[in-house]
């Protein structure tokens, strides 16, 4: 198990937003979060990142322990994040946002090679590379905000909420990449409220309610369940 969370608990000042969540990725895979909004999928992604600090519960990647680990320092440890709303820096250029990536890395023809397999994975990014990122449109901050996340070379990937606000052809595109970085031996855990593209990609899948895990399994099996299909893919 690459990432393995038990009896997580989280909570913004006297709320309580997550509590005794269990869940683990496998390397290799593909996990999806999914679930109605304010159920803490993306705060489960922040914690595993560093951004917020566990009141409870562990968290481990590769056997090491990273509750309350410094995001950077999870950084360096190889887990890394496209956040929800992007977090691009929009008064930089594509080759800035993209260098910051790389920010802790000192393997230049590593990083260079890395740089050449984002612009591969996302020929917009090439095209529009000196350009302010601000500029861009929607699907292609989203390819920044993911191309930058790659370029600290994680071996594990998290992605929040990546199809949000996209026109539907994007949003095709997009699980496009994630496919393929998946195939080139990145582990991702996926957040998004895309249920049904989130199940046709992934290998497993949980169900988030409020602040915990509903139900979780094989996500082309949750994919046919009823109970799924009518609470978060709005068929039945």
């Amino acid at each position: 198990m690459m990432l393995e969370i038990k009896g997580l608990g989280v909570s913004y000042g006297a709320i309580k937003a997550l509590h005794d969540v269990t869940l683990g990725v496998e390397q290799g895979e593909i996990v999806t979060l999914i679930g109605c909004n304010g159920a803490g999928k993306s705060t489960t992604l922040r914690a595993v990142s560093g951004l917020v600090k566990p009141g409870r519960g562990e968290i481990r990647f590769e056997g090491k322990s990273i509750g309350g680990m410094a995001a950077h320092r999870i950084v360096g440890l190889g887990v890394s994040q496209a956040p929800e709303g992007r977090g691009i820096f929009a008064n930089m250029s594509v080759a800035e946002n993209l260098g910051l990536g790389a920010f802790q890395r000192k393997d230049k023809p590593a990083i260079a090679a890395d740089l050449e397999k984002a612009l591969g994975l996302f020929p917009r990014l090439k095209e529009r590379y000196q350009q302010s990122a601000g500029t861009l449109s929607g699907g292609e901050q989203q390819m920044l905000a993911i191309g930058r996340a790659i370029m600290a070379r994680p071996r594990l990937l998290l992605l929040d909420e990546p199809s949000l606000g996209l026109a539907p052809q994007i949003v095709r595109v997009i699980f496009k990449i994630i496919r393929e970085i998946n195939a080139s031996g990145t582990t991702i855990l996926l957040v998004e409220q895309n249920a049904h593209m989130a199940l046709e990609v992934a290998q497993r899948a949980y169900v988030r309610e409020v602040g915990s895990i509903a139900v979780s399994g094989d996500a082309k099996e949750l994919a046919r369940s009823d109970e799924v299909r009518k609470r978060y893919l709005g068929v039945g």
